[in-house]
């Protein structure tokens, strides 16, 4: 949540005009009585701050529970006093949880003052009922009334103001009544009576209150942060497993490499996200990456070099919780103001395959078993891509002719049937074919052998792939027919492409590297090809009339008129 420059001064600025001054108000409005109670003081302070270290996470929200012990220092010591706990134990909080970080200092003033705000009205609200503190109060009915009253008043301003923060400060459009708010609400009321005991049994006990209520209390927050901690490995085992499942349905490389990333900068706290893939020269090569840390060409690590080089040579992850950590291993491939690093190894089959590299500008920002979830998710990536890649590379088979690398009959006829398809739907405006064979093919095979044939159809495949380039697609029909589909194109356009791969044809040789000749020596072979053309809708109305039409130019318009010719289809 992005905080404008502006706002963050205002936020400064409203805490130094209000805090200090309406502390020392406070202070002389209602004067604490402190003598002889400075030991008693330090014991409260104390569980302040330790309660202020425990606090309650969820769903990356900080549930603050130190409104009880805010509440047994109010009726004892009074209000100038819990201003001052309240405004130590902010800090304390926000020291512990890591986000007083550059380009974030403006969160401790928003927490100082909302704290403020709280303490002031519901301190306010008890004395003008009446209600009094300090140590040589005597405690009563009313007085337990008017402490509830205080807590509900202390709750209820909190959650304005954290209303107000996020709507206005932070511009959350995230519904503030959610299951967190339940969550807070039910476990500040419960703990909100441990207040008035500590405080009742203080004045009876003194100083060893403090312990009975307090090693208690903080065991049992212990136990809520571990069950906790485990729903939550338990929350991220199932995303891991949930991305693994979507991993695998992914059919295309890029697909899976972009769906990690995608995953891991919603589930981690990721500035930069790198993939890195071991090549065939046994060198770490960049295949993807989020934001613009890293430059496009950043050149290929050896193993052993840099994080990334070692993750790969010594198989294994390395965290590193602040640049001074990290910052003599690196060599460059990692951006200037990232802090935390993960480095994780993607093995398959026993072997590294690859290396996953995270970044983050928060110091400590990954948690050690997040290590267990990325390794989860590394293996099932290095699957994935696998079974991708044999995909891929069965489909290309598939689609592609072997010896020109062109598209085949099977591929063409789809992609005619989709394309004429979107003619219909009125998604093109014409679709072209252009068919071309060439002249006396066979007398090429008979006089240079089929070796030779091969390598003029090969050439001849590159030349067409060249010259059309992505005005349409290009595939070997049959033999020695070619086609190219072109989309969106005039029947008088088409002619002239169609004429410009007449000419490249007749008026370059092809050069031969096998012969049926004794010397292998390189050899220039001329040849010719004859090509129809034929548009749709005005020549045909679906696909296989399209195939005819053209056919039927070639062979009538082109080939019986002499070959080496052009010839477009013609109703007439």
């Amino acid at each position: 949540m992005k905080v404008k420059p502006h706002i963050k001064s205002l936020i400064v600025f409203t805490w130094i005009l209000l805090v200090p001054v309406g502390t020392w108000l406070i202070y002389k409005a209602y004067p604490p009585n402190l003598s002889g109670q400075w030991l008693d003081i330090f014991a409260f302070l104390l569980l302040t701050c330790v309660v202020a270290t425990m606090p309650i996470v969820i769903n990356e929200m900080f549930i603050f529970l130190i409104q009880w012990v805010a509440l047994a220092t109010f009726l004892h010591f009074g209000l100038f006093v819990e201003i001052i706990f309240a405004q130590i134990a902010v800090v304390v909080l926000l020291l512990k949880m890591r986000i007083l970080r550059k380009g974030e200092l403006y969160r401790l003033p928003v927490n100082l003052n909302m704290f403020f705000f709280v303490s002031v009205t519901s301190g306010m609200v008890y004395y003008l009922l009446g209600g009094q503190a300090g140590p040589n109060f005597e405690y009563d009915t009313k007085s337990l009334w008017l402490a509830i009253l205080y807590a509900v008043v202390s709750y209820s301003m909190n959650q304005i103001i954290v209303s107000f923060n996020l709507y206005f400060i932070y511009k959350s459009k995230v519904s503030y009544f959610g299951k967190d708010f339940i969550v807070e609400t039910i476990t500040t009321f419960i703990t909100f009576p441990i207040g008035l005991v500590l405080y009742i049994l203080y004045n009876q006990v003194g100083i060893l209150a403090v312990l009975f209520v307090g090693i208690p209390f903080v065991s049992l927050s212990m136990i809520f942060r571990l069950y906790y901690s485990s729903e939550k490995i338990n929350e991220y085992l199932q995303k891991a497993a949930e991305i693994g499942h979507q991993m695998a349905e992914r059919l295309k490389v890029d697909d899976v490499v972009d769906l990690l990333i995608q995953k891991l900068s919603e589930m981690l706290p990721v500035d930069y996200a790198y993939i890195f893939e071991v090549t065939k020269n046994d060198e770490l090569q960049l295949v993807r990456g989020i934001e613009s840390g890293l430059p496009n060409d950043l050149p290929s690590v050896k193993k052993n070099q840099g994080i990334s080089g070692m993750v790969w040579g010594e198989q294994k992850t390395f965290l590193y919780t602040a640049k001074k950590e990290w910052s003599h291993y690196a060599n460059g491939h990692i951006p200037d103001d990232a802090e935390s690093i993960l480095g994780v190894p993607i093995v398959r089959s026993k072997k590294v395959i690859g290396v996953l590299l995270l970044a983050s500008k928060r110091k400590r920002a990954f948690e050690k078993f997040q290590l267990m979830i990325i390794d989860i998710l590394c293996s099932h990536f290095a699957v994935a891509i696998e079974n991708a890649k044999h995909y891929e590379l069965t489909k290309m088979q598939s689609e592609h002719c072997s010896l020109t690398k062109l598209y085949n009959y099977r591929y063409f006829e789809n992609l005619l049937t989709e394309e004429f398809e979107k003619l219909m739907r009125f998604e093109r405006r014409q679709l072209s074919l252009i068919i071309l064979d060439i002249d006396h093919f066979k007398a090429v095979n008979d006089t240079y052998g089929h070796q030779s044939g091969n390598e003029i159809l090969f050439e001849l495949a590159s030349r067409l792939s060249k010259l059309v380039g992505d005005r349409g697609t290009v595939a070997r029909y049959g033999g020695e027919e070619f086609v190219v589909l072109l989309p969106d194109t005039p029947k008088e356009e088409a002619y002239q492409i169609a004429e410009q791969i007449r000419q490249m044809i007749s008026n370059w040789p092809f050069t031969i590297q096998q012969s049926l000749e004794f010397e292998k020596t390189q050899q220039k072979v001329m040849i010719t090809a004859s090509i129809g053309v034929a548009t749709a809708p005005e020549d045909a109305e679906d696909a296989l009339a399209l195939i005819r039409h053209a056919d039927r130019a070639l062979y009538v318009g082109a080939k019986r008129a002499g070959r080496n010719r052009v010839a477009e289809y013609s109703s007439c």
